[in-house]
């Protein structure tokens, strides 16, 4: 073996190596992407249960306009959408205002017993585990991603074609990263 076969063998060790790389980027910033879609899909589905449970609560807080309202005005806020961070305030704003619903609920006993109602609060609980789940996966696909780009040689490759590091999910505040609890 000559030396310019050495040096042809090296190269395209190289180059295989760089395109497994870039793949490999490629598929992990896929594998956010989708993460962060299975967080909307959740999300949509508990904006979607909110008319509902809203429709479910009026007729037993009447005199309780002011929560209903804030429901509603937070749940608008959501479908304004923006940015992702006023989207994150949007939808933590959103979870205060469904403590807060399910926190004056327990003041009316029919209310809690009311089968409709119940069957809502079920549903968003479930719909909460499952945006919860989305939301570490997110994370754990974004650990993936982060890694990726910060460690060498992988690092050269994402600096070369543009790969950046990814936001981790977080709530804005302490207070809010509370799951919205609504059991009675």
């Amino acid at each position: 073996m000559d030396i310019l076969t050495i040096i042809y063998i090296a190269i395209g060790i190289i180059i295989f190596w760089a395109v497994l790389s870039y793949n490999g980027f490629v598929r992990v910033r896929f594998r956010v992407h989708e993460a962060l879609s299975d967080i909307e899909v959740q999300l949509k589905r508990r904006y979607d249960l909110i008319p509902n449970i809203v429709e479910a609560v009026k007729g037993y807080m009447a005199h309780e306009r002011g929560v209903l309202e804030k429901v509603t005005s937070a749940r608008a806020a959501v479908a304004r959408g923006g940015n992702p961070v006023e989207r994150a305030k949007a939808e933590d704003a959103l979870s205060g205002t469904l403590k807060t619903l399910f926190a004056v609920a327990e003041n009316y006993p029919q209310l809690k017993a009311n089968e409709n109602f119940l069957h809502l609060q079920n549903e968003l609980t479930d719909t909460e585990n499952k945006i919860q789940a989305a939301r570490r996966f997110y994370n754990s696909v974004v650990l993936d991603l982060n890694s990726k780009i910060n460690s060498f040689p992988s690092s050269i490759i994402a600096g070369a074609f543009g790969f950046t590091e990814e936001a981790f999910f977080e709530t804005a505040n302490k207070a809010e990263r509370e799951p919205v609890k609504v059991t009675f």
